[in-house]
């Protein structure tokens, strides 16, 4: 450490999980942003953010496509998704682990947190650990029976398990109009539903799937916020040794369900195309934590919230078109219920949080002229 330098680190711990924080619930921090903007050309930032944003839809509509073909592929014919889930978390342990060891080695390179496996830590990370192998499992099972087009709609019910669980988990009210749009993003659901089924295509298995990882996604935010001081808020702490956690816990899963056997008896066990589409999985479910964080620093968790809903909806399109789908109207129409719902939902928690803001300081005037 520098001369003079002795409170870098904590202020850049804070400021990591203050996006977070900022991330979870759905808020912007307007003085962080203002202060960016003053700090760099207009045009500069405008290249900066849309190459942010792009480098975050490549990552993550890459990694659907991917995950699809690995899950559920006629040519590959592999039905190990607990194996393909496990190996993907293992990856990333790995690389975590290897980038820990560069920064070491190599000072100044890179900024990469120093990661060493402690079983007390591990363990007191226990519990987020089984909400994030419920997350990506049962991502990967509903991707596994549902068709990458109705993959979103299959998992949309997020925004409606967070407003559910801050009521019974931190006693938290949602206002009419977020409990509106909220009623919105249902009625897609259901009337996806609907029409996956009218069209023959309905797998109510990967709906069930895609409604428990909405629901797995939504505790995972809330333990994240409650471990983070365990690992001293470090992002990529959490996530060394959330993934390494996982790769243990999945260890017996593998063993119940028979997915080894399956595998051993799998006929391109031994092709390197195989493991090379393996490993891209692995580093594409590393590089979209990565590239996620990278986008609310550049923009704001509202705009990534936004950014993220545009890229449901290109997905989506792109989807039928890959698979030469036809689709009806209100299929259609489902879809733009649950995207529009989901960012009316943004917009509004925006609205809400800006006028908590800018309460306090009215008051505190109007208070003010009253004792005078």
């Amino acid at each position: 450490m520098q001369p003079g330098t002795g409170t870098c680190k904590p202020r850049a711990s804070l400021k990591r999980s203050k996006i977070l924080h900022m991330a979870l619930m759905g808020t912007s921090d307007p003085s962080g942003e203002a202060e960016a903007s003053h700090e760099k050309p207009f045009v500069l930032r405008a290249l900066q953010i849309a190459l942010v944003v792009s480098l975050y839809w490549v990552t993550s509509i890459s990694m659907v496509f991917l995950n699809k073909y690995l899950l559920d592929s006629p040519s590959l014919q592999l039905d190990t998704p607990i194996f393909v889930t496990f190996y993907q978390c293992l990856v990333t342990a790995l690389l975590c682990k290897g980038l820990s060891s560069l920064a070491t080695c190599c000072p100044g390179t890179m900024d990469f947190p120093t990661l060493r496996l402690d079983l007390r830590v591990a363990r007191s990370i226990l519990p987020l650990s089984v909400v994030f192998i419920g997350m990506i499992t049962f991502n990967n099972l509903c991707l596994k029976y549902v068709g990458v087009a109705f993959y979103n709609v299959g998992r949309s019910l997020t925004t409606v398990f967070n407003v559910l669980l801050s009521y019974l988990l931190l006693k938290q009210t949602t206002s009419f109009y977020a409990l509106l749009t909220c009623s919105i993003i249902i009625g897609g659901f259901w009337l996806g539903v609907d029409q996956e089924g009218a069209e023959g295509t309905l797998s109510w298995t990967g709906t069930l799937f895609g409604v428990l990882a909405s629901l797995c996604v939504s505790l995972n935010a809330i333990y994240t916020k409650k471990v983070l001081p365990a690992v001293d808020g470090s992002i990529w702490r959490l996530t060394f040794y959330n993934n390494a956690n996982a790769c243990v816990l999945f260890l017996p899963l593998l063993l119940l369900l028979g997915e080894l056997p399956a595998l051993y008896n799998f006929p391109q066990l031994g092709s390197a195309h195989f493991w090379g589409m393996m490993t891209l999985g692995g580093l594409f479910g590393f590089a979209i934590g990565y590239v996620t964080g990278l986008q609310i620093k550049f923009t704001s968790p509202l705009t990534h919230n936004v950014s993220g809903t545009a890229k449901a909806c290109a997905q989506t399109v792109l989807a039928v078109l890959y698979y030469e789908e036809t689709k009806s109207f209100l299929w259609w129409m489902s879809n733009m219920m649950v995207l529009g719902g989901s960012s009316a939902y943004t917009w509004v928690r925006g609205w809400e949080m800006k006028k908590i803001q800018d309460e306090p300081r009215p008051k505190e005037d109007e208070k003010s002229n009253m004792e005078v």
